[in-house]
């Protein structure tokens, strides 16, 4: 009978490690042995944590403390690198509230990890339903968290853990809110982050953050292009707005331009060179406030809302797929399905996004079977009401090199949810020796 070679702890979501067995012969089929991403040197923390347990446990919350430790896969990126985050709670300060034992592979957890220093802001991480069961009034058991960030800024970056929560899917779904009791928690991990070769160091301040309709605001930019005609220009959200106007850098790339800000839609100020908005030759946006100082009518009352923006995120319905098994001496073809990847793009700006693959050699008691060998074929659905649309990649080789699973286009405004699967054939030798074989898929979503 086929045995389950043994999987080592793995890092999974930004950058996910997907196993993708493939099959024996003899022997029948092998599942999966994902290998994890490279973790740097991080220390683990003690921090008091309040949870709350579900209110039908009828118990009131826990004061306990919480041992977790942040790990990365790069410390020491550059801006604009993606860095994938995992956070791993070995000692959660709950525990099981009730008499009922709990069965495995029903809790899935997900928090935040915290930035600091050059950059601060929280990075979602989220981990698989996993677990080893837990008995009544017992421990939870440890589990990990992953995401990613984008490196903005140069210098060094604390991590800390943050808030986290349990959710039980076991006769009903419940859930296990701890937040930190006196936050932010110890740092457990830094990075190191430096300027990328060649980065673009364009930058603009306004002279003051808010105005009445027609006032003229100061935009103040440098290290533009010298000489050159910069476009200075009011946005909303990621649309440009009727607020322009045109002015050339002195000859050392600075400018002081005084920009009359009319359209109450405006709520940030970019300046670019060239006909068209371009990161790479702009600045912003600045953040600006059109005050509306319009009267409003007798009796009335005016009714606000604001829409804030998300996260970049992605999960996967498991992390072993198991492929169908060849014969000795004829080979061929070992096919399977992907598990489906869930993307989640809630930032509501302009960029698209790209969900790549590579894979390593499967290796096996009889040597490897090259990377080369695994081809797949794309599939993706886009959420009714999405702005924007998934675009499957080309159904091809995947290897060592990588090739493009799903992505979405730029745009004036991007977002949505979608769901991304694949077949995949692994195409083995006919005298491959038997045994099982397993090699690991690694996605990448920037």
């Amino acid at each position: 009978m086929a045995q389950r070679t043994p999987t080592p702890p793995r890092r999974r979501r930004w950058t996910a490690a997907l196993g993708v067995a493939a099959l024996a012969v003899a022997a029948g089929g092998a599942l999966a042995a994902p290998a994890g991403a490279l973790a740097t040197a991080s220390q683990a923390v003690d921090f008091p944590t309040h949870c709350v347990p579900p209110p039908i446990a009828g118990i009131p919350p826990i004061d306990g403390t919480t041992t977790a430790e942040i790990t990365v896969d790069k410390p020491t990126p550059k801006v604009g690198d993606t860095v994938t985050v995992t956070y791993k709670v070995t000692k959660p300060a709950a525990s099981n509230p009730v008499d009922l034992a709990l069965p495995a592979d029903i809790m899935t957890p997900s928090g935040k990890v915290v930035l600091g220093g050059a950059q601060t802001g929280a990075v979602t991480v989220t981990g698989p339903k996993k677990n080893d069961p837990v008995p009544g009034k017992g421990a939870f058991p440890p589990f990990s968290m992953t995401g990613t960030f984008t490196v903005t800024a140069p210098g060094s970056i604390t991590l800390s853990p943050g808030d986290y929560n349990i959710h039980t899917s076991y006769l009903m779904e419940l859930d296990t809110p701890c937040t930190v009791t006196d936050p932010p928690a110890p740092v457990s991990e830094t990075i190191t982050a430096s300027a990328q070769p060649g980065a673009n160091e364009r930058n603009i301040s306004l002279g003051t953050a808010s105005g009445a309709p027609g006032v003229r605001v100061t935009v103040t930019g440098a290290k533009f292009t010298p000489l050159t005609e910069v476009t200075v220009v009011g946005r909303s959200g990621a649309a440009e707005t009727a607020d322009r106007m045109t002015v050339t850098t002195d000859t050392e790339g600075g400018f002081a331009a005084r920009l009359r800000v009319d359209d109450k839609a405006t709520t940030g100020i970019v300046a670019y060179e060239g006909t068209a908005w371009d990161p790479e030759k702009g600045a912003g946006p600045a953040a600006y406030t059109v005050i509306d100082d319009t009267p409003q009518p007798p009796n009335s009352q005016k009714l606000e809302v604001a829409v804030t923006a998300g996260e970049l995120s992605m999960t996967q319905a498991g992390d072993a797929v198991q492929l169908s098994s060849v014969d000795f001496g004829q080979g061929g073809a070992a096919t399977g399905d992907l598990r489906t990847v869930t993307v989640k793009d809630f930032r509501g700006g302009p960029a698209g996004w790209s969900l790549t693959g590579k894979v390593t050699d499967f290796t096996g008691p009889g040597g490897s079977i090259g990377a080369g060998a695994l081809s797949w074929t794309p599939a993706c659905t886009t959420k009714a009401g999405s702005p924007s649309t998934c675009v499957p990649g080309s159904a091809g080789t995947v290897g060592g090199g990588g090739a493009t699973l799903a992505s979405t286009p730029n745009g004036t405004l991007t977002g949505g949810e979608f769901t991304v699967d694949a077949k995949v054939s692994l195409d083995v030798p006919a005298f491959t020796a038997p045994g099982a074989y397993a090699g690991v898929l690694t996605l990448t979503l920037s």
